[in-house]
């Protein structure tokens, strides 16, 4: 993560409660015995009834991948360079909407885990994209949780409902325990269901981007697909909205995979990066589409 060091200097505040979101971390290579990259010939959902949410919210229709060996959960990071659309210039920007469980307090202070602002952005240049949210980011916005999952422009996946780590260390995060992740998992969806939202996919961001195969063998069951990135923005904790639209300009190739974060008071300068980002790679020829379009190619 070279360029990441290079370009935000702030990484050692990567500890506190943002870090674990995907920005710190390197995108950590599927295990050896967990599937390829490659969504399943068949293209179609295969959900678990656990992991899903209720009837009453039916999730958009979305691939997923085949479970690895000994079902490991399988783990996306990019379109596969073997795919027959490898070379169609199209870029998935997903967005970290990050709550910890225990924010609460600081949340009550007057702290804002959302950004609004970024998701009418999103809006206003008709940018798809995905939104991986944590369970407790649904409860505290649940309009907002609502009305993202209300809009076919956008997709929900699940980022956990507590925002700990699912393997340690992993930037100074609580762990979850073995036994309790696939729980977790159900809970963030339950979450999702009871806001409202309804464009809720199978797919699974870890906090901080940090898992082995323990994790991967604990959220077999719940039927998702992890899925990382291939492009990391550094917009968290980020004060220059140039760097990071530079950043992710310069790291963007035929089906990348984007992190940012959907989270004013720890990535304060994403819709402004935004703001530069998408006229820039709509210029080059590239079409903004949410992880399960890119997976369906």
């Amino acid at each position: 993560m070279n360029i990441y060091v290079r370009k935000v200097a702030v990484l050692g505040l990567l500890g506190a409660a943002l870090v674990g979101c995907g920005e710190g971390a390197a995108p950590k290579a599927p295990s050896a015995r967990a599937s390829a990259g490659v969504p399943s010939p068949s293209a179609t959902a295969r959900t678990s009834a656990a992991a899903l949410p209720k009837p009453g919210a039916e999730p958009a229709a979305a691939p997923t991948m085949a479970p690895g060996p000994n079902g490991l959960a399988p783990v996306y990071t990019r379109r596969a360079a073997s795919s027959p659309k490898a070379a169609e210039k199209v870029v998935a920007l997903t967005f970290d909407a990050d709550m910890t469980a225990d924010q609460g307090p600081r949340a009550a202070r007057g702290e804002r885990f959302d950004n609004p602002e970024l998701i009418a952005t999103l809006r206003r240049l008709e940018v798809d994209a995905t939104v991986f949210m944590t369970g407790r980011w649904a409860e505290e916005y649940p309009d907002q949780a609502r009305s993202i999952g209300g809009d076919p422009r956008f997709e929900i996946a699940n980022h956990s409902y507590s925002h700990h780590a699912f393997a340690s260390p992993c930037y100074g995060l609580p762990t979850v325990p073995g036994p309790d992740m696939a729980a977790d998992v159900r809970r963030a969806f339950d979450a999702f269901r009871d806001a409202g939202a309804v464009n809720v996919v199978p797919y699974f961001r870890f906090p901080g981007g940090c898992y082995d195969d323990t994790a991967l063998r604990a959220l077999g069951p719940a039927g998702v697909t992890a899925v990382q990135w291939d492009v990391v923005s550094g917009d968290a904790f980020a004060k220059d909205a140039e760097a990071v639209a530079e950043q992710v300009l310069d790291g963007v190739k035929p089906g990348s995979l984007v992190v940012m974060h959907c989270t004013r008071s720890a990535a304060p300068v994403t819709e402004r990066a935004i703001r530069r980002i998408v006229p820039e790679l709509r210029a080059r020829g590239y079409r903004f589409v949410k992880v399960s379009d890119l997976m369906r190619g």
